[in-house]
């Protein structure tokens, strides 16, 4: 059984609630408060409680409470890992649409509430600096009026809009530059560990607005495509990441790998940030359920991302009988001829039901969007999510 916790936070993600409503909802639940180990008598946690775990814990200790669990359905023999099915899906950041100008307006707006903090902590009150954070906001403003016009002026007028933005964002970096030089000197003769703190995070937010000053003078050369591109001060790991879809072309924020066994449990996942190559994921991914089974699954299946001749090369040596990896570009006569044939669409028709798995995983677990930040924020809640999916899983095979 989990801990109060642990299983608190099941509960929070298998029926989607914040923490303030999952604490009144315990309370005023006799099977809720059964399964979370609180005592009719004992008070349910405070919901601040619950959320000072959630950071505490970590990526670390959500990995350690799923392989607990994946390890007693192993030797309860629920999880048998036969068949195994891979995806890979795109966990949204909890940030709005990025833009260059918005980007560049919330690093001003920072950077002046950062720099009136730093003051009243008693560092830096005699250096001068500027809060632009209105210019910079009036000047998101007209851009939005621009928009509206949607006409091949309006896209020039915005250009010229980002462009002030930009020069009022490099305005501010050199006040806030002062403001940390002195920031620092006072730390150094009167030691705070909250004045260090937001020193550090003045230090961090002011080097994450230059790159968004760099971003925003390659877009204005003309330069659409920009590598590792920074779509967020609130959460910096988060990266634009392109599927194909024809609804959602670009999505925000980290590729997450789901491998699904015969019965529907969740073997393995993992977070990533970017967007990665598919292929070289699949062979890691079957070796992690070979070492929670002991035994390689007789079947694996992924789409086209995963089909390469060393991964099915690797998977053989691994054991693996039957491979259902489908290849991309023009197949030859042989590997045309093993497609069609009725073994491999078999697998092939299996292979697709992880789409509905995965869709599952978003309506009711938490898999659409992580309320986390970073990429350690990211991986905890989708931890999370996993472990509230297969104990939900494990309870309707053990009837």
């Amino acid at each position: 059984m989990p801990r109060r916790g642990e299983a608190g936070r099941a509960v929070a993600h298998r029926y989607q609630l914040g923490y303030e409503t999952l604490c009144r909802e315990v309370a005023d639940s006799l099977s809720w408060r059964r399964f979370c180990r609180i005592p009719l008598a004992a008070p349910v946690p405070h919901p601040t409680t619950l959320i000072k775990l959630v950071r505490r814990s970590g990526p670390q200790v959500v990995d350690e409470l799923n392989a607990a669990l994946l390890g007693k359905l192993v030797e309860d023999k629920l999880l048998r890992c036969r068949k195994l099915r891979i995806d890979t899906t795109v966990m949204e950041a909890d940030i709005d649409h990025p833009t260059d100008a918005d980007l560049l307006e919330h690093g001003v707006r920072k950077l002046g509430q950062l720099v009136v903090r730093i003051k009243a902590s008693g560092a830096a009150r005699r250096t001068r600096f500027r809060d632009r954070s209105r210019s910079a906001g009036r000047r998101l403003k007209e851009i939005s009026r621009t928009l509206r016009r949607r006409t091949g002026q309006a896209l020039g007028e915005i250009d010229r809009l980002t462009g002030e933005i930009a020069a009022v964002a490099s305005a501010t970096l050199r006040d806030a530059a002062a403001v940390e030089r002195n920031a620092q000197r006072a730390l150094g003769k009167r030691p705070s560990g909250r004045l260090a703190h937001l020193v550090g995070e003045l230090a961090e937010t002011s080097a994450g607005t230059r790159r968004l000053l760099e971003q925003t003078a390659l877009r204005l050369a003309g330069i659409r495509t920009i590598p590792d591109r920074l779509i967020s001060l609130a959460d910096p790991d988060a990266r634009p990441i392109r599927k194909g879809k024809p609804q959602h072309p670009t999505q925000f924020g980290y590729t997450t790998l789901v491998a699904e066994d015969e019965r529907g449990f969740i073997v393995d996942h993992q977070v990533q940030r970017g967007n990665p190559a598919d292929a070289p994921q699949l062979i890691p991914s079957v070796q992690r359920a070979v070492s929670l089974t002991g035994r390689p699954p007789g079947t694996v299946v992924a789409d086209r991302g995963f089909g390469t001749a060393a991964n099915d090369l690797a998977l053989a040596e691994l054991g693996v009988q039957r491979i259902g990896l489908q290849r991309a570009g023009k197949p030859g006569k042989a590997r045309r001829e093993y497609e069609q044939s009725r073994r491999f669409r078999r697998m092939r028709n299996w292979r697709v039901g992880v789409e509905a798995r995965i869709s599952h995983l978003k309506r009711s677990f938490g898999f659409r969007r992580t309320r986390l930040r970073r990429l350690a924020g990211a991986q905890t809640w989708a931890g999370l999510g996993i472990f509230a999916y297969n104990l939900q899983r494990m309870t309707v095979l053990s009837r």
